[in-house]
């Protein structure tokens, strides 16, 4: 199975109007906490992979929490759902030896695709700090991957269009702020503004264009909300020489609740008149009308980000979740095949048993860990 660079490379035509077709996509899911949450996850998977993404990611987990359950997701998503999988790897609670040790196992495993990040600090602690023995930073882990392994993986590496939430700082005079600044300025619940400074996003860009010289492959985005930023993200990146493709973070609107915490975590700016929308639809009895919204709103997005021809493949953050991605895919014009229907069905029932062997035969190394 070819890997994420040579997925996209094969997904379109020399000089193919990509405005004129409809939109290719990738989808990314993290490890859940619970064996209940890990089975339940598995059919939705299957779900989302009969819809052909060009590959799915898996995440390493906050803090690196859930590194081995990653890699046996990854392992098990490819083989059962015959779907390339973009495994993340981070350089959080890790050594170089560990990493070392997982590019060994991913490529015993047949994976083949990396997503290569600094990661976010542990759990419960609000500064990140490299482990002993371990790697600083996203650039390094790339140059590690690159030397040990050469072209065996296509690495992925990350983009932010509104600066990466540390380099992020809080406004103290807003009319101080350049045009650019301005439209990138946050606000967050507490009342507070913050934008990444023109110093800094100029820092940014150079890191983004160190990590691809490395051998990043394939740009993933942050999430964000703002269609103006991110278009002139890419228009930036394009003017400093980076050719490699830019794939958009597009997250669907869940729940009020949950797009609050993952905005102010992330320090995403959100238009006044789309927070102004939602705050209208943030009650427990609007919780339908909040979605409905959120597909329109997401929808609309993707539709311009894809008439401009600035890329040629969406990226979906899809919260182990896939309703609410199906109803934008299917706003997309995206034909969804059911996996309940006709003969698809006996094929679902099929995926559903090698699922269960799968997670059986997996019982006894899971003990044997936490032996």
């Amino acid at each position: 199975m070819p890997n994420t660079k040579q997925i996209l490379e094969a997904a379109w035509k020399e000089g193919e109007d990509v405005t004129k077709c409809t939109p290719k996509f990738s989808l990314e899911y993290y490890p859940p906490k619970t064996a209940e949450g890990v089975a339940s996850l598995y059919p939705k998977v299957y779900r989302m992979a009969q819809q052909k993404p060009l590959f799915v990611d898996l995440t390493w987990g906050a803090g690196g929490s859930t590194s081995d359950l990653t890699m046996d997701m990854s392992t098990n998503f490819k083989k059962l759902f015959d779907v390339e999988v973009n495994m993340h790897l981070t350089c959080t609670n890790i050594t170089q030896e560990s990493v070392k040790q997982a590019l060994v196992d991913a490529k015993d495993n047949g994976l083949t695709s990396i997503v290569a990040l600094r990661g976010d600090p542990p759990e419960g602690q609000d500064k990140w700090e490299a482990t002993d023995g371990g790697l600083n930073c996203a650039l390094d882990l790339v140059q590690y991957i690159k030397k040990a392994h050469g072209d065996h993986f296509s690495l992925a590496v990350a983009g932010y269009p509104e600066g990466h939430p540390n380099a992020i700082t809080e406004v103290e005079d807003v009319e101080k702020l350049t045009d650019s600044e301005k439209s990138r300025l946050i606000k967050t619940a507490d009342g507070k503004q913050w934008v990444c400074t023109d110093e800094n996003f100029e820092k940014e860009l150079a890191y983004l264009k160190k990590k691809v010289d490395a051998g990043g492959d394939l740009i993933l985005t942050q999430l964000f909300y703002d269609v103006d930023v991110f278009l002139t993200f890419v228009d930036r990146v394009r003017a400093m020489g980076i050719t490699v493709p830019i794939l958009p973070g597009i997250m669907p609107l869940g729940n009020y609740g949950g797009f609050k915490r993952m905005t102010g975590f992330c320090k995403t700016r959100v238009p006044a008149e789309m927070e102004a929308k939602l705050e209208t639809l943030k009650e427990k009895d609007q919780a339908d009308d909040f979605k409905a919204y959120g597909v329109e709103l997401v929808t609309a997005m993707c539709k311009r980000i894809w008439a401009t021809g600035k890329v040629k493949c969406l990226h979906f953050y899809c919260l182990n979740q896939y309703k609410t991605v199906f109803s934008v895919l299917k706003a997309l014009g995206i034909e969804i095949v059911d996996v309940e229907a006709g003969e698809e069905a006996a094929k679902f029932e099929k995926a559903k048993e090698a699922i269960a062997q799968t997670l059986e035969a997996q019982k006894p190394k899971e003990e044997e860990k936490k032996e």
